[in-house]
Order: C-alpha cells, then structure tokens, then sequence
C-alpha cells in the first residue's frame, strides 16, 4: 500500500513510532546524566596524632580517567554473600598452631619495586597477599594480572589511601567499591579481603567491607618498612616475629621501598628453611 493510500490514524501512528525510534537511537529517552565524583578522599591522619601504621605521609600518585566519575555509576550497590558477618574488629592472624605465616604487601602495585618482590616469590615458590590501590591499578594492570596468574591474593585498600575515618560513610564506600571493581575487571574476580590504611577501622568501615563481600584483615608483625629502617632492621622484625598464624605486613609502593625488596630476599628464605609454611588465608567461616 502506498503512503497516499494509507489511512490518516496510521500514517500518524508509523510517523509516531519513528519519531521514537530516533528520540532512542540519539540518546534522548531515558537517558541520565554522566555521575560524577564523590567528595574528595581526605589523605592527612588523624590531628590528635600520628597514624597507628604505614606511611606517615603518602605520596600523591597521578591523576587518572578513573578519578573522573565514580566506577559504581547507577549501577546498584553490591550486597554480601549471605552469612557475611559484620565485625567489631579486624583479623590479626592465621586460626590454628601450624608453622603457617602470610606475607602481606600494601599500597601498590609500583613498577619500580612489585616486579622484584614477584620475582622473589615466584623463586621460592611462595604465596603472598598485595593490598592494592585502585588508583595505583589503574596505571599498572599488567602488574595486578602477574600477581593473581602466580596465585597471590588481591585485597582491596582503598582507591587512593585516605583516613577512611575522616570520610563520609559515601566516600568510604566509593573508596572500597572503586578499587573492588577495577580489580575484578582487571583479573575477573572482586577482592574478598580488604584492609584500612593506617590501620584506621571504624563501625561504618567494617559495614560497608561485609556489604561488599570483603572480610577485614589487619597484621600481626608490622615491619615498619615505611620508615626505611634499614634492610637487616627489616629482616630481624619478622624473623624475631615469626610464630603460628603471624600476618607480616609490608609494602611495595608509597616511598623507597628498596629496603623491603632486599629484606624479603633475605628473610624468606631464612623461614621456608625454619620450616613456616608461607601460604595465604582461606576464607572465614573456616577460621
């Protein structure tokens, strides 16, 4: 049939439904506006005092297409797997009196120092866990899949390293939820560990880790490698500390990590030879 020949109601209605198919096609029905950034992450401890642990002052890192919109966009919060607890304080150790010990490294991955501490590891045939930064993710993926294609754990520690505490209960959660999400687009799992900077937890931090599925894990042996102490200070921490179920903490990024990187190759063999087993965590309940 001919357009001429088409009765008036629907011609009306074709010209009607083709109006609508471009209004969809251009983006005009429905559409909502790009998200934009939280507030700002607040990067300076505590006034009352010095942070419990890790880098006293940490070093800015560049900005990133990350830092431009929120990654949760509209899409809905996670929620937790079921039986997920929320906790009153973080993990300090492996359950149990085996000879097991977990090596742990914050803030990175940094080109300059990951690569070295991976190598290590993968020498001695050692599993560790990185607490990674969103934001240091973002400019060093290929590091994030070295890590998990030679079986360490990833741990979220937030999109850029802020007081969480000093924050928002939005912002902590933009913080976690960022980190959690480029991890799992970069290795195609979320984190299921997570862990304060500086050590700070509160009520509102603890929460919103179980909402995202992520049990909380602190240490029980700080090395204090942040301080640059000196590699044989670092080395003789975690022999002296070395125990059943003792979590190492240690960095990889966020200063001068060269003595850490040195100490690990001196200490690590010293522990498989004293019979500890490095290894990493199973999930809770199984603690």
């Amino acid at each position: 049939m001919k357009d001429d020949q088409m009765p008036p109601g629907r011609r009306a209605l074709l010209r009607g439904a083709a109006a609508l198919g471009l209004a969809a096609a251009t983006g005009c029905v429905g559409a909502e506006p790009a998200g934009t950034p939280g507030r700002a992450a607040a990067t300076g401890a505590a006034a009352s005092g010095p942070p419990a642990a890790g880098p006293g002052a940490f070093r800015a890192r560049r900005p990133s297409a990350y830092r431009l919109r929120p990654m949760a966009g509209h899409a809905p919060a996670r929620t937790a797997p079921a039986g997920l607890a929320v906790r009153r304080a973080p993990i300090l150790r492996l359950p149990g009196r085996t000879r097991a010990m977990v090596l742990t490294f914050d803030d990175g991955p940094d080109p300059r120092y990951t690569p070295d501490i991976l190598r290590t590891l993968r020498q001695y045939d050692t599993r560790a866990m990185f607490f990674v930064c969103g934001e240091m993710v973002a400019h060093n993926q290929d590091l994030l899949r070295q890590m998990a294609d030679d079986g360490h754990v990833i741990g979220n520690h937030t999109w850029s390293h802020p007081l969480l505490p000093d924050l928002t209960r939005s912002a902590v959660r933009e913080q976690l939820e960022r980190t959690s999400e480029i991890v799992e687009g970069t290795v195609g799992v979320p984190p299921l560990w997570f862990r304060a900077p500086y050590g700070a937890w509160n009520r509102a931090v603890f929460e919103l880790g179980a909402e995202l599925g992520m049990e909380p894990l602190a240490w029980t042996v700080d090395t204090l490698d942040w301080r640059t102490p000196g590699t044989r200070t670092i080395v003789r921490r975690v022999l002296n500390g070395a125990g059943p179920g003792v979590v190492v903490l240690s960095h990889d990024a966020g200063g001068d990590r060269t003595q850490s990187v040195r100490a690990l190759d001196r200490y690590l063999p010293e522990l498989l030879a004293s019979g500890f087993h490095l290894t990493v965590p199973p999930r809770p309940p199984g603690w």
